[in-house]
């Protein structure tokens, strides 16, 4: 008997429900997040190479002058975005990227707040972590729709801000990593780690090199030095981009998805 009345609940609660069934429900565009987090990163991949290229095969003597006239062989990142049509398609690619890395910032924030409900100092981290992931990424368009030959000084507070917010959101990320691989020990969770750590690791000798020869150039300016400090750049930002990449491990299993609001059947 008590089947029977659940199976008739069951059979009335889905006749009253009429077109609000679950397909009224489906979602309306469903995408994996590790194809969300390549396409996020190749958007800035594909326009810094394009731009750096261009710069060097057609606008060499532009992109390569130096303030002191000394031999330079490679555009510095900040020269080689300021030219034309390359200011534009670096505008394009990272005006594209911008709206995408605001959305991994939530998501990563969400992630931590269910992971370390009870654990106060991670949650710290975590807010820590998101605002350094928006500040790093306003630091970036920043320095992107204010290019160095229009005001100098507003690309470079740009620049520092996107540098200074990268770092320490990559310090704390990876504290925060190797407290999940700790107490997780996911196979998944040890491989972003550890690339994690290596990235960073990577990104933060290339920083201090990049400014031993950024400070070199400006004092002695010796021939190459330049050359030396646009190598060094490179490195930073595409480490910078290899670092958020792991987000390919660390959302493997979720989506990124878009639907109707649920609606309510009760009336």
């Amino acid at each position: 008997m008590e089947e029977t009345s659940a199976f008739l609940c069951r059979k009335l609660a889905r006749m009253i429900q009429g077109p609000y069934g679950p397909d009224r429900d489906k979602p309306l565009f469903r995408l994996r997040f590790t194809s969300f987090a390549v396409g996020t990163v190749c958007l800035p991949l594909v326009g810094l190479t394009s731009c750096l290229f261009i710069s060097w095969y057609f606008h060499f003597e532009d992109s390569t002058e130096t303030h002191c006239k000394v031999p330079n062989y490679l555009p510095s990142i900040s020269a080689s975005i300021s030219l034309t049509p390359e200011r534009y398609i670096w505008r394009f690619c990272i005006g594209l990227h911008s709206a995408p890395r605001f959305l991994v910032a939530a998501a990563y924030f969400s992630f931590y707040r269910a992971r370390f409900t009870r654990r106060f100092l991670e949650m710290l981290l975590g807010f820590l972590a998101l605002a350094c992931a928006l500040s790093e990424n306003l630091g970036l368009l920043l320095l992107t729709y204010v290019s160095s030959n229009e005001t100098y000084s507003i690309h470079k507070k740009g620049f520092i801000v996107f540098i200074a917010s990268a770092l320490l959101h990559m310090l704390i990320t990876c504290r925060l990593w190797h407290v999940i691989k700790k107490y997780s020990g996911g196979p998944e969770e040890a491989k972003s780690y550890n690339y994690k750590i290596r990235l960073f690791a990577l990104n933060m000798c290339f920083c201090a090199l990049a400014g031993c020869f950024y400070w070199k150039h400006n004092k002695y300016c010796e021939p190459g030095i330049y050359t030396l400090f646009a190598l060094c750049e490179y490195v930073v930002v595409f480490s910078n981009m290899a670092f958020h990449m792991t987000a390919f491990w660390d959302f493997g299993n979720k989506e990124v998805t878009v639907s109707t609001p649920p609606e309510d059947k009760y009336f």
